[in-house]
């Protein structure tokens, strides 16, 4: 069974008193028998500090939120992956809608940050997804294969089998309307038969994909009883631990 993923981009959010705070709450709500692995995403000035206090837990990572698509060199407020992997960081986002739209990222840069992560051993959650233009006029799978060929593919095969690709429909994301089970299911299927034809069905069934886009815990139930949907990227719910746990919980709940 693919190991079930359920983790929290925090986005821009919280002060420094306000993170230690949540990371607190999801520690108390949460144990270390759970299965599900638990991703944490801070902001990059709290990334160190919610590595160590979480180091006790052994399903708890950390992730950055971005990073740059470039080594290293005169690059100023750019962060580097090396400098993610020195503090224990051990995955990051990459791709998400908000870096595509708001900063202009092209998949060709994306590409790029995805062969930096993967260069230095960190595990990149390669972020996907069509806008509500795209799905109305029929081009979404056409979109996120696009996204995906363009994004991730230039990976091996053990590299993308170790990797997480999360489906978040534009659309979805911070508007309280998320995706139905079915579309969701629909989506994932997809993505992991393109990852079957382009490597093989070992590799396909390795493959973590989580879905994303307004994820709460009147909704996560029914998406995790999805075959192909291996957990979530939550966003605003992940800000409030009771919350977050509860999604965690609906992921535990299915693995009992």
């Amino acid at each position: 069974m693919r190991t079930k993923i359920i983790a929290g981009n925090w986005k821009m959010n919280l002060d420094y008193a306000q993170a230690m705070s949540l990371v607190d709450g999801i520690m108390q709500m949460t144990d270390d028998n759970m299965q599900t692995r638990i991703v944490l995403a801070p902001p990059f000035p709290y990334l160190a500090l919610v590595e160590m206090q979480s180091k006790m837990r052994t399903n708890i990572f950390i992730a950055a939120q971005n990073c740059s698509d470039k080594a290293a060199g005169a690059y100023t407020g750019e962060v580097a992956v090396s400098m993610l992997r020195s503090i224990g960081v051990e995955g990051v986002i990459i791709g998400h809608s908000e870096r595509r739209t708001i900063y202009k990222e092209s998949d060709y840069v994306i590409a790029d940050k995805v062969r930096r992560a993967l260069e230095n051993g960190i595990q990149p959650i390669f972020c996907c997804g069509e806008s509500l233009e795209e799905r109305n006029s029929g081009r979404h799978f056409d979109v996120v294969r696009s996204q995906v060929e363009n994004g991730i593919f230039h990976a091996g095969g053990t590299e993308i089998a170790d990797s997480i690709i999360a489906y978040e429909p534009v659309w979805a994301i911070g508007t309280g309307v998320n995706a139905t089970a079915a579309q969701a299911q629909e989506m994932h299927k997809f993505i992991r038969t393109l990852v079957k034809e382009k490597y093989d069905e070992q590799v396909a069934g390795k493959i973590r994909i989580i879905y994303g886009g307004s994820v709460n815990s009147s909704n996560a139930s029914e998406l995790f009883d999805c075959e192909d949907v291996d957990g979530s990227l939550v966003g605003g719910a992940s800000l409030k631990a009771s919350e977050f746990a509860s999604i965690i919980i609906a992921m535990e709940k299915k693995l009992s």
